[in-house]
């Protein structure tokens, strides 16, 4: 019997879930600054999230970022992080 494949569940979610509308490809952006402001902006317009806005903001960036795993550019990432910080900062949160 040949082995199923693989489902790929990350790329499921990542494609059907409404919890926030993100902006195509605001991970791939360069500026930590417009990806913080993008996903507070889809955090606060969701009505399908079940935390704060920055939870669900922050849950969001964490899920890509572990997802792409090391396929994913040390530069990218670096934006990414800083992103996070940004984000912190629109909620009034220490780094």
């Amino acid at each position: 019997m040949p082995a199923e494949p693989q489902k790929k569940w990350s790329r499921h979610v990542t494609e059907t879930s409404r919890a926030l509308s993100l902006e195509p490809g605001v991970f791939t952006w360069d500026d930590p600054k417009r990806i913080a402001a993008s996903l507070k902006r889809a955090a606060e317009e969701s009505t399908a999230r079940k935390g704060t806005p920055l939870q669900s903001a922050m849950s969001m960036l964490n899920f890509y970022i572990n997802r792409a795993g090391r396929n994913l550019d040390p530069e990218q990432r670096a934006v990414l992080e800083r992103a996070k910080r940004e984000l912190r900062k629109l909620y009034g949160r220490p780094a």
